[in-house]
Formats: C-alpha cells, sequence, structure tokens
C-alpha cells in the first residue's frame, strides 16, 4: 500500500527552505514568492509569503509531500496549517545569520508542540560562508532544550545534502527503515 507522507521545512528568512525544497523535488515546485518589501529585502529580493510545496516519491512509491513555511513571523498563522498532519520538521539554520542559537531558540519554541509529537532534524546552512559556530556549539546550545536530534551541515542547493535531512528525519521516525 502506497503512503503519503508530509514533511515541514522552516526557519529563518534565506535559511534555504524553498531551495532546499526545488533541490529535492521529483515535481515542478510550487512557490508563494513575492517581492520583499521590508527588512527582508536587504537579504533577498524575494520572500515566500504562504508556502512552497514539493513532492518526492520514494523507492517503492511511497510519497514525501515537503511543505515549507514563510520564516518571516508576520505570516506564521501558515505555520499551523502547514503542520497540520507532518510527520516531522526539517529546521534549517543560516550560519551567517547575527545570531543562529537565537533563531533555533525561536523555532523550537514556536514549533514545540508539533516536534513533541514527531520528530526533528536540524540543517545548518552557509557554513561554507561563516565556519563560526560549530556542529558543537549548535549541540551544546540543544543540551539545554532536552533535545537531541540530528543536525547535520547541509548545502540547500544540492539535492544529497538535502536527501540526508529527510532520511534521518524518517529514520528518527521508524529506526527500521531499510537504507534505500
Amino acid at each position: 500500500m502506497i503512503q503519503y507522507n508530509k514533511i515541514i521545512f522552516t526557519g529563518p528568512v534565506g535559511a534555504g527552505k524553498t531551495t532546499a525544497i526545488t533541490a529535492l523535488s521529483d515535481v515542478p515546485p510550487v512557490k508563494t514568492d513575492q517581492l520583499a518589501t521590508d527588512m527582508t529585502k536587504s537579504r533577498k529580493a524575494s520572500t515566500t509569503v504562504a508556502l512552497d510545496y514539493g513532492m518526492m516519491t520514494l523507492p517503492g512509491g511511497d510519497k514525501i509531500h515537503l511543505y515549507g513555511t514563510p520564516g518571516q513571523e508576520r505570516f506564521d498563522f501558515m505555520w499551523d496549517i502547514l503542520t497540520t498532519g507532518g510527520i516531522g520538521l526539517v529546521l534549517l539554520l543560516d550560519n551567517t545569520r547575527a545570531d543562529p542559537f537565537q533563531d533555533l531558540r525561536f523555532f523550537l519554541n514556536k514549533f514545540g508542540g508539533f516536534i513533541e509529537t514527531t520528530s526533528l532534524v536540524i540543517g545548518v546552512t552557509q557554513m561554507d560562508l561563516s565556519a563560526t559556530p560549530g556542529l558543537s556549539d549548535y549541540h551544546r546550545q540543544l543540551e539545554t532544550t532536552g533535545l537531541n536530534p540530528p543536525i547535520f551541515e547541509v548545502d540547500a542547493r544540492r539535492r544529497k545534502d538535502v536527501s540526508l535531512l529527510v532520511q534521518a528525519l524518517l529514520y528518527s521516525i521508524d529506526p527500521g527503515l531499510e537504507e534505500q
């Protein structure tokens, strides 16, 4: 029996959510980018205002629906809508932002209820542009939360990197999964 599962990608503006879904999707992704009109325009020209959507098909036919949230808090009403029915969360963090640990705490807090009932994996982007903080620093930050999700350095443009995040998330949900 073919299953359809839903994974949510979230994180701050510019962390690579749209790029990651585009890299991973087996179908042309749906994007709701609009011209940035606020402080976001200093980081990038457009921003997601509703969602990003893509889909990947696993060997055996199971489908994973990929939903990306807007990164701006003013669109947070979409976060609850998009997480409904989700099986896990991919949190992308941009290592070049002024305080990526503040972003980490913010998104863990905002998605805390969802994380409690599903699974979490964290991808840190832009580490090629800013090597600090390192992954060990993220692990230390997470120790205070009681969470111990898998954390990876990722390039959101690379399908292989994003696929590793999704695989880690799926294995954390069902450790008995066979490696594909």
